[in-house]
């Protein structure tokens, strides 16, 4: 098993956003995570589809785009167009998952789910091996730089058994306050991508932060 750095652009320097791409793909970063949000599902607005069409033009790695917005079907096939490699819905806002999940796939993209803190694993029990990846927040969504909240190593590890019970492949993916003094536990329980903001842009040298996640991943991977 490897791990997967996948740095939020929610904490990038927009005014530089090309620049700051640029700077963590030099540095080793497997997909760019591109947090969309609406200000219904989650108390913020952030970037849309030009923006992804923006990255897709810059940069050769994959975009993951999250949508934590509360009517994602009615996007699908711009994000998709766009540029999106993988797209993330929450489990919070689709009562009709399975359908979503297959329209993804139908777009060519790699479909994932997303559970909020609060939310259940039972409420993507019937869905396990119909998604590329499990997103678990380890944040309340919405905004960057908060601070991570422990019991979701437990919820990891309780994903990856349940994921290997339903005969599913779907990597587990942590996003919210991941940085090197947790990302060697959450690979330990099971995930296999890390979503950082705060901790790669919010730093002097994300180049050098990212490498460091890196680093504690991976010796996570071989322990």
């Amino acid at each position: 098993m490897s791990v997967l750095i996948a740095p939020s652009i929610l904490s990038a320097n927009f005014a530089r956003l090309g620049d700051e791409v640029a700077c963590v793909e030099r540095a080793g970063a497997d997909m760019i995570h591109v947090d969309v949000m609406d200000g219904h599902f989650v108390p913020n607005i952030t970037m849309g589809v030009p923006v992804v069409a923006a990255l897709k033009r810059v940069t050769s790695l994959p975009l993951d785009v999250h949508l934590m917005i509360s009517e994602p079907d009615r996007y699908l096939e711009a994000f998709a167009s766009a540029g999106a490699a993988m797209l993330t819905v929450h489990v919070e806002v689709l009562p009709h998952l399975h359908r979503t999940l297959t329209r993804i796939r139908q777009l060519g993209v790699k479909a994932g789910v997303a559970v909020n803190p609060a939310t259940p694993l039972e409420a993507v029990s019937e869905v396990l091996t119909e998604i590329d990846h499990l997103l678990v927040m380890s944040v309340n969504p919405g905004f960057g730089g908060q601070t991570f909240i422990p019991r979701t190593l437990q919820k990891v590890a309780e994903a990856r058994v349940q994921i290997k019970a339903a005969g599913g492949r779907a990597t587990i993916e942590v996003d919210g306050g991941v940085d090197e003094t947790n990302a060697g536990a959450l690979v330990e329980a099971g995930a296999g991508i890390l979503v950082a903001g705060a901790s790669v842009f919010g730093t002097p040298d994300p180049a050098a932060a990212l490498r460091s996640l890196r680093d504690a991943g991976a010796r996570a991977v071989r322990r």
